[in-house]
This record gives C-alpha cells, structure tokens and sequence, in this order.
C-alpha cells in the first residue's frame, strides 16, 4: 500500500514545487491542464496511469505492493507532473527527483542501472526525471510538450543545471534494434567522455545485430532534439523488457529553438 508515511512525506514536499501546491497551468490551445501532485490520492492516479502503459499496453513483468498500480520505492520522494484534459482526465505523468530528495533516498533510479561515478560531481544540482508515459489516445506530442515545459519550469525555479533519466527500447525483437541504435547513437549523440556511465547488467551488444537502420523511440528523439547526449551503452531491464539508454542534458547545451520554448531564452 501507498501508506500514509510516504503521501505526508510527498505532500509536504510538493508544497514547495515549481507551480505552487495545487497550481495549474493551462494549455488553452490542446484544452490540457499541467499541475503537480498534491496528495497520495493524484499519485495513485499517476501510478494507475503508469500501470496501464507499462504493464498492461507493454507487457512490462513489475514487482507491485498493489495490484493495479506501478509503485517503487522512489515515488514517495519524487515530485509528480500531471497532464489532464478537459474533463480532467489523467493523460499523462512524469516524475522528478531533486538533489536533496536523491540524498534522502540514497540514491537514483538511473544508479540502479548504471554506475554513474562520473557524475557525482553533477549531483548536488541534477535533477532525475522517469516513468514518463502518455494515455495511449492522446500521444500526438502534445502532452509530452506540456510535461516538459513543466520539467523546464521546475528546473529553473530549483537551480538546476542538468537532468538525467533513461529511455526505453522494446526487446521485442531479441536486442537487435536496441544494439543497432546503439551504433548508431556512438556516431551521433554520444556524451563526453567526462559524462559516460556504464550499464550494470548491459545488453549484449557483441552478440547482437548492429547494423540495422533504427527509427529511435519517441521519447528518445525527443530528447535527442532538445540537446540531450546519450552517456553510454544501454542497460538490460529484465522486468520491463527493455533496453535503457541514459540521457544527460545540460541546460546550457539545449538546442536554442527549444531553449526559446521551454526557458524563455
């Protein structure tokens, strides 16, 4: 159960969140409203959400303390954006870790699946952002827009420099696309090597296709045209039956058509 420790937890921190306790901002132009969880109640509706895409729509294989809903450990410290149409319906979610909610856990997502100590010196004003996912009728970009500029917004507000998170690829096909993109990703958008990270249970890339032409996922192109770079060979996620690759990106390095977008610059 979502237990009454961690919803005070996440309500007090929320308070203080980029748009203010119980503040939405409103797209008028798509009739979708942004705003950031208040209470355990809208959290639950975003893991309900999460549960719906990943498992039920993905096939994803997750570890549940309550049939229905996509909950870890990390939600209770993670501030949780939430997109709703105009009937108010949940359409899509992110959530968002800050530094000082990463020290009290003791960790990152993204640590689970990669070692990140060239990193470390990022932590003290990184943000960590994951479990995005968008209604399944309503994936046309906008919503995903909307998640971001509050992700920018959110930024901004809390001095942050940089963010971090995972995007997924479908093992669908046995690897082969994922190890494919990867190749194609080193000759891209490939990362510093200041700011490579490697997987802790990598997928096998020797023993795998590289040399078909891949469409990245959406999500990943995204952050890909913001400005973001790819930090390192993609981890194996056995329980959702994917490929992550880690994404970093700095604010100073967003592309300046979509600095003018999400940060006014």
């Amino acid at each position: 159960m979502f237990d009454d420790e961690p919803a005070q937890r996440l309500v007090t921190h929320n308070q203080t969140n980029q748009l203010g306790a119980g503040t939405a901002v409103q797209h008028p132009a798509h009739n979708i409203t942004v705003a950031w969880a208040r209470h355990a109640d809208e959290v639950r509706e975003a893991q309900r959400l999460r549960f719906k895409v990943f498992v039920e729509e993905m096939g994803a294989q997750i570890k549940t303390p309550e049939a229905g809903l996509d909950i870890d450990l990390f939600d209770a410290y993670c501030d949780h954006l939430l997109v709703r149409d105009a009937g108010g319906r949940l359409i899509g979610t992110y959530r968002a870790l800050p530094p000082h909610q990463a020290k009290r856990v003791g960790t990152l997502y993204t640590e689970t699946e990669f070692d990140l100590t060239r990193l470390y010196h990022l932590k003290p004003r990184l943000l960590e952002i994951g479990r995005s996912c968008v209604h399944r009728d309503y994936r046309n970009g906008a919503v995903i827009m909307a998640l971001w500029s509050g992700i920018a917004a959110y930024m901004q507000r809390h001095g942050l420099d940089a963010l971090i998170g995972c995007a997924s690829m479908s093992m669908r096909c046995g690897g082969h696309t994922a190890a494919s993109l990867w190749a194609q990703l080193q000759r891209t958008h490939l990362a510093a090597i200041e700011d490579r990270v490697h997987p802790r249970l990598a997928l096998p890339i020797q023993r795998l296709r590289q040399d078909l032409t891949v469409e990245p996922p959406a999500l990943l192109k995204g952050y890909l045209r913001v400005g973001a770079k790819v930090c390192g060979a993609p981890a194996w996620d056995p329980d959702f039956g994917v490929a992550d690759f880690p994404v970093l990106l700095r604010l100073s390095q967003v592309n300046p058509r979509y600095a003018r977008h999400f940060l006014g610059t």
